[in-house]
């Protein structure tokens, strides 16, 4: 196989952190285990067996996810929860909300409440701090 150099890219940081933990347990470093999995992940998903196509059908909706055998069930969850994270990932529910009118809330980096307006303005809400309550001391009279 020829070499090829290493590409920049970017990774999910849950992946990076999963990586990490899971290649020290397989002598691994980080890059290493990712490698791994991208490899084994393309393997799986270029395979054209029965199976495949069994999960590939239940993906589409054409097989009842009952009928899947506990194997495809584990390879239909992961291919479901891949694609979810994708389309977080990629989603912008703040500018989606804003086009339709909404008012969010969101934390920035600081910690604080800040509203977000469909005009594209946005405000730091401020707390209005009350007064600590006195708090009722019960005295039991000692003899």
């Amino acid at each position: 196989m020829a070499s090829t150099a290493d590409r920049v890219t970017r990774v999910a940081a849950d992946l990076l952190d999963s990586a990490a933990v899971e290649g020290a347990r397989q002598s691994r470093s980080a890059k290493q285990q990712l490698d791994h999995w991208a490899r084994v992940g393309r393997a799986v998903s270029s395979q054209q067996t029965a199976a495949r196509r069994r999960v590939e059908s239940a993906l589409a909706g054409d097989l009842e996810l009952g009928e899947l055998s506990v194997e495809e069930g584990v390879v239909f969850n992961a291919e479901i929860a891949a694609a979810v994270q994708e389309k977080l990932a990629e989603s912008n529910y703040g500018k989606l909300l804003a086009e339709r009118g909404i008012t969010t809330v969101a934390l920035n980096e600081e910690g604080e409440i800040v509203e977000h307006r469909p005009d594209g303005t946005s405000v730091v809400l401020t707390v209005k701090r009350r007064p600590p309550r006195r708090r009722k001391v019960n005295v039991t009279p000692t003899r």
